[in-house]
């Protein structure tokens, strides 16, 4: 700045007030007039710069806290302006090495509180000033008055703690021995890093472990940090002639006002699994460590990750939060806040319920959303396509200029105010401050932005169940709640499409007086008695109401424990449509709900529920769930068995509903398995490397790592697999040569390496979990079968397969090729497989030892009686073609290589015809056949039937198949 002697410098130019509305001008001129002559008495050059002199005047006049700050201290301007300060971003971590020299020398709580309050008001008035002047966007002036609430409370602590243990001795815990540290959760907008300009901050106090001080007077732990808590609060929040710190709120600890001011991590991790109410778990979203012992601070929010976040999906969040937001509101309403921008209708609260609400309810399963700013979270939701994009931007620019509104209304005079100012001057002040010429026109957008919030909240919050039971309740409620005669309610049952009234009623009976519904909570009965209406209602839409009815009960009996599920089903009509609908077309898909209630979170979106992905999409959706469970075994497993299914009950749905042909459905279901093989083996393999070093062997003189590879065989191999199908799989490694040992500390001989490998795939896959076993698999085609090595080496497989193996063994292999591994090894696979299928064979002995493993087959397998037929192992059936193929490819892969080409039975019978080996027109048929008694398993499957249907229905194929195996495996007479 540079000394200008003029008595003229006190008043500011025509073209630096240019941009000043009038009614503001008197104010600033006169505020810069007392600011000359307060700088000139203490020797303080005052800048003529006309640049800076036009921005300070419009930073005055839209902030009286500003410029009073400046006139009563001028130096601090300067300083500001000369420093750079003022000009210029900080780190966050600026604020705590800006604060600590200023601790130096001092040696009580009164010294510490002048130090905090003079480096507050610097830098209050520095952030507003760059806020203001559009040096700074919304997100570093929120991160800034975050830090700076941070460092003067984590600066205030650390010296607090120095001398109060100077008196009483450093706390230790008396389990661990080791010193104890405070740590202090932030909550709210400060735990976010996102703190308004004037607001109180929200803390809780806690510290590691009971114990007591080491020193010559010594205090229990709780003592302790009670006096230390007690202290911190009084130098940050007493008021003084320097004014305060910050205004400090307790109220958010464990038992409020009545609970201790600190408290052990046993004591709130207690407190909020035994007494944690929905709003804590609400504030809690947004808690941080802000101050005090970081590292044991993250061990806390562990401890309380799983009372924020639930396992599974929590619908009853928009029943907790729509009950707050209707409390606050009628607050608002009590006491006209209307024009309020965080709590009026549309204001800042209705942005951050609508992001918290998908942060309760879905964070336990999507660790994306386990964050604390809210535009980040919006960033997730509108990620995940839980919200459209359209709408999370309005939100964002609503969000954005809402917060910049409520930031300069406390600018105005430092003062904890959300509301829109009163007074024509202070309205003129926001105009500015917000880059408007006239008040009207900023309050029109204002309004514009409320309204875009508001119908977005009243949609995300929406209730339309609610009208729905409102049409239909005095028809079903009085059902359920038996305040109507059985004749009446029979009636009526029968008017909405119950073909057998009475066994509803008794079906509806047996619920309500069950024990699971009377040993539920108030909250509990209130949801089911508000679901079961609408249950009743959608369930007379389907074809037979009173079997959907029964399937439905047995599913609601399966989760009534998890009320959270009941609120998914009451909060969403379209979840509960496609339940319904479900488990009306199949009890398998009803069973398997009851069974793993977590699957009815995919009846969200019928998008996603009757659109099977892209094998891409499926591992890069299998990659994030297991990138969630980190290196927890455990949830590993979980995330493998959640993947499967999920995607298991997305086929079952298209195919109940006919979205997809057969063919397309074993495909997905084909994929889905392989995606999960492959992930299995990286897990398992993975596990094993870090504990013994990687396999080596050396093969002509070169070390190398040998592979591994999955050959599925049978349905799987075929690319055939149905719902119920175990995974036939065969386990080859490539070890060969000379020294066959892993490279660890804990190294073992590449023989015991793979063949835990091979156990632990096993293990991984068949293990019974709380969401059951992965797949049922067998591992018997191996050579030599169950009394074989589980893992074979690629030599020892090649040899048995040359010369040991059964003709039915190789008809097995007619159907296998490598799911998973080493592409290398893969490939010597394939070499050996068309080596072994293309060998030349003697007719007459295939056809009869194809025959006699069928008949034996037929007779250890077949299930039906006379007038039934077994579409699996009866003559003329799917084991009859599958036969048939696999005799086809013995018989002429030698002369005919193109059979060697695929492992699955149509494509195999259209290459017979192709090749001139079967008529075209048999083939057909046989292929036709084949899908025809798939597709009947399938539709039997997902009934819940088995395979045994009357004869007569599939009569004409089962003879035209038994004709064509007559005439190419039956001995010419």
């Amino acid at each position: 700045m540079q000394n200008n002697q003029d008595n003229n410098v006190a008043v500011l130019s025509d073209g630096v007030m240019a941009a000043i509305p009038a009614m503001l001008r008197v104010t600033v001129q006169d505020q810069w007039r007392s600011f000359v002559l307060t700088a000139r008495d203490k020797s303080i050059a005052v800048t003529d710069n006309e640049a800076f002199l036009a921005v300070l005047a419009r930073v005055w006049a839209s902030s009286d806290f500003v410029a009073k700050a400046c006139v009563r201290y001028p130096a601090m301007l300067v300083d500001l302006q000369q420093s750079g300060d003022l000009m210029n971003s900080y780190a966050p971590q600026r604020y705590r090495e800006a604060l600590l020299p200023g601790m130096a020398g001092i040696s009580n709580d009164q010294a510490l509180g002048v130090v905090l309050r003079h480096f507050r008001r610097r830098e209050m008035v520095r952030i507003a000033w760059r806020d203001i002047a559009g040096w700074a966007p919304l997100s570093e002036s929120l991160r800034d008055l975050s830090a700076l609430a941070s460092a003067c409370v984590d600066v205030a602590l650390e010296q607090l703690h120095s001398w109060l243990s100077q008196e009483f001795g450093v706390p230790y815990g008396e389990e661990s021995g080791e010193p104890q540290a405070m740590v202090v959760l932030g909550m709210g907008k400060l735990g976010a890093d996102e703190l308004n300009f004037s607001s109180d901050i929200d803390l809780i106090f806690a510290y590691p472990e009971e114990g007591e001080t080491r020193g010559e007077r010594t205090l229990s732990n709780s003592e302790y940090f009670l006096r230390l808590g007690r202290r911190l609060i009084n130098v940050i929040n007493q008021p003084t002639a320097e004014g305060f710190v910050f205004r400090v709120d307790m109220r958010l600890r464990p038992f409020g006002d009545a609970g201790p001011l600190a408290i052990s991590f046993d004591a709130m991790e207690n407190y909020y699994q035994v007494h944690g109410r929905e709003w804590e778990r609400y504030a809690m979203i947004k808690a941080g460590i802000i101050a005090g012992d970081q590292s044991a601070g993250t061990v806390l929010l562990e401890l309380l990750r799983p009372f924020i976040y639930r396992r599974y999906l929590d619908y009853g969040v928009f029943e907790s939060l729509r009950e707050m937001k209707a409390m606050i509101s009628r607050e608002v309403q009590r006491k006209g806040m209307e024009g309020n921008v965080k709590l009026g209708p549309g204001g800042i609260r209705e942005v951050e319920f609508i992001g918290q609400t998908y942060q309760l309810i879905r964070g336990g399963r999507n660790r994306r959303l386990q964050i604390r700013p809210i535009q980040p979270v919006l960033d997730v939701i509108a990620d995940e396509q839980y919200l459209p994009q359209y709408v999370v931007t309005a939100l964002q620019t609503a969000y954005i200029f809402l917060r910049n509104t409520e930031n300069r209304i406390q600018a105005i005079a430092d003062q904890q105010t959300h509301n829109l100012p009163s007074t024509d001057i202070d309205r003129q002040r926001l105009t500015l401050a917000m880059g408007y010429q006239q008040w009207a026109d900023f309050e029109r957008d204002l309004q514009q932005h409320m309204r875009v919030v508001h119908s977005h909240f009243e949609l995300v919050f929406a209730a339309p169940q609610r009208d729905q039971a409102a049409e239909q309740g005095s028809l079903f409620d009085a059902i359920w709640t038996a305040s109507v005669t059985n004749e009446v309610a029979a009636v009526t049952l029968t008017e909405q499409g119950y073909q057998q009234p009475e066994e509803a009623l008794r079906l509806l009976e047996r619920l309500r007086e069950g024990f699971a519904y009377k040993s539920m909570s108030d909250r509990g009965r209130e949801r089911m008695d508000r679901l079961m209406p609408l249950l009743l209602g959608a369930v007379s839409a389907t074809e037979q109401p009173t079997v959907a009815l029964a399937r439905l009960i047995t599913l609601i009996e399966a989760i009534v424990r998890r009320t959270a599920y009941l609120a998914l089903l009451v909060e969403n009509p379209m979840a509960l449509s496609q339940l319904v609908r479900l488990c009306a077309a199949s009890p398998w898909i009803a069973a398997q709900l009851a069974l793993h209630p977590l699957l009815l979170d995919e009846l969200l979106d019928p998008r996603s529920l009757y659109s099977t992905p892209t094998r891409a999409d499926l591992e890069a959706e299998l990659q994030q769930l297991l990138d969630h469970a980190a290196e927890d075994q455990e949830q590993q497993m979980e995330a493998l068995r959640r993947f499967k299914l999920t995607n298991v009950l997305r086929v079952a749905a298209s195919d109940v509903m006919e979205v997809y042909p057969l063919m397309v459905i074993s495909d997905h279901l084909t994929e889905v398995a392989e995606v999960v093989v492959n992930a299995v083996v990286r897990l398992a393999y993975g596990h094993l490397v870090a504990k013994h070093g990687r396999p080596q062997c050396c093969v002509a003189d070169q070390r190398v790592e040998p592979g591994f590879v999955v050959v599925a065989y049978g349905k799987l191999g075929g690319v055939e697999l149905s719902y119920s199908s175990d995974l036939d799989l065969v386990f080859i490694h490539g070890s060969r040569g000379e020294t066959q040992v892993t490279t660890g500390e804990s190294a073992v001989d590449n023989s015991v390496f793979f063949a835990r490998l091979g156990q632990r795939i096993i293990h991984m896959m068949t293990t019974r979990t709380p969401s059951g076993i992965l797949y049922e698999t067998d591992a018997r085609l191996r050579p030599s079968g169950e009394a074989g090595m589980l893992v074979s080496g690629i030599d020892a497989f090649i040899e048995y397969q040359r010369a040991s193996a059964w003709t039915w063994e190789h008809q097995a292999l007619a159907r296998a090729r490598v799911v998973a591994g080493d592409n290398a090894l893969a490939q010597q696979f394939v070499a050996v497989r068309s080596e072994v299928l293309g060998r030349a064979r003697d007719a007459a002995q295939l056809q009869r030892e194809v025959r006699e493993m069928r008949q034996k087959m037929r007779d250890a397998l077949a299930k039906s009686k006379p007038g039934f037929f077994d579409l699996k192992q009866d003559a003329g059936g799917i084991a009859d073609i599958e036969f048939i193929v696999q005799y086809g490819v013995l018989r002429w892969a030698h002369e005919h290589p193109a059979l060697l080409r695929w492992s699955d039975n149509v494509r195999l019978l259209e290459t017979l015809a192709s090749e001139g080996l079967l008529a075209e027109a048999d083939a057909t048929l046989l292929a036709d056949a084949y899908r025809t008694y798939r597709a009947e398993v399938h539709r039997r499957a997902l009934q819940e039937l088995n395979g045994v249907v009357d004869e007569v229905a599939f009569g004409d194929w089962r003879l035209a198949v038994t004709r064509i195996w007559r005439d190419l495996l039956e001995p010419v007479e």
